[in-house]
């Protein structure tokens, strides 16, 4: 049987250039997906699939994301008093409990191993989540549910994938697949950003994966590869040649909130999504003139 995941990972140590001077002063995670952050989205998916510790992985200037997973006793007292009992109830609703959530600092920017090994001896010697808090899903039930699901059966490692156009392989990186249905095949290989004659499949990485502890030996000697970082995708490379790792082509759609256009596109389709507001976004839409644009 295996091994229970109760811990995630989230990286939030990145500096956000993309999307500058939004971020000079707030980190990119707390950019908002019409009203909750990108970590928020991030760290209720994780709580639908029974994570139970929380473990982000900061830099500078990223307090507030702690700040965010703590109570607030004046924002609270004022709600309190105003009467305004959906709010408040919204706000305790997304806290994790005392205790379940734990910050350590990634002190360079060393890339995206780096920050993974960075949460080792928080983690410990366990499997865990990792989610990059860029990449929101529109799913039911969410991605990291769904690969719990395939983990519950094949254990070892499970990595979420989604298919792209063949187009646009080249901007990602894919699998090499194997045996097995959607749900749960074998990954025999992987590649970043191949040329579309050279692609092994269309199916794309979308940051979220299952990781088994042995990882962190691996990074902790991985030597720096492309950007001079240290990249996640090169220690699962040497961990694929001894343990197991599953591909689940999960149901649903994600959006890199990383890019403007993901980011634009997730407002809109989020907001649409929305009972409380699909119907006035619908009809503010369709007064725009947007022959000129479209």
């Amino acid at each position: 049987m295996s091994q229970r995941v109760r811990t995630a990972v989230f990286p939030v140590a990145g500096l956000g250039t993309r999307f500058l001077p939004a971020t000079k002063a707030m980190p990119k995670e707390m950019l908002t997906v019409v009203d909750r952050p990108l970590i928020q989205y991030a760290v209720d998916e994780a709580r639908e699939a029974g994570i139970e510790h929380f473990v982000f992985v900061t830099g500078r200037n990223k307090g507030v994301i702690e700040d965010h997973f703590d109570r607030q006793f004046e924002l609270e007292a004022t709600l309190e008093s105003r009467n305004k009992t959906e709010a408040l109830e919204e706000l305790r609703k997304d806290l994790p409990s005392a205790g379940r959530t734990s910050f350590t600092r990634q002190q360079e920017p060393l890339g995206l191993g780096h920050a993974v090994w960075c949460a080792r001896d928080i983690v410990g010697n366990q499997p865990f989540a990792l989610l990059l808090p860029d990449m929101i899903f529109r799913a039911k039930p969410g991605v990291l549910r769904q690969m719990m699901d395939a983990y519950e059966e094949t254990g070892g490692n499970v990595i979420g994938v989604e298919e792209c156009d063949w187009n646009d392989v080249s901007s990602y990186g894919v699998v090499v697949r194997g045996e097995g249905e959607d749900r749960s095949f074998r990954i025999n290989g992987m590649v970043e950003k191949p040329k579309r004659d050279e692609a092994p499949s269309n199916l794309f990485i979308s940051g979220r994966y299952i990781l088994q502890p042995e990882i962190f030996s691996l990074l902790a000697e991985q030597t720096k590869g492309a950007g001079g970082e240290i990249q996640l995708t090169d220690a699962m490379q040497t961990l694929m040649g001894q343990q197991r790792f599953t591909g689940v082509k999960y149901q649903g759609k994600v959006f890199d909130c990383g890019s403007k256009l993901g980011f634009l596109t997730a407002n809109v389709v989020f907001a649409l999504d929305r009972e409380d507001i699909r119907q006035g976004f619908v009809q503010e839409l369709r007064k725009l003139d947007l022959d000129d644009a479209i």
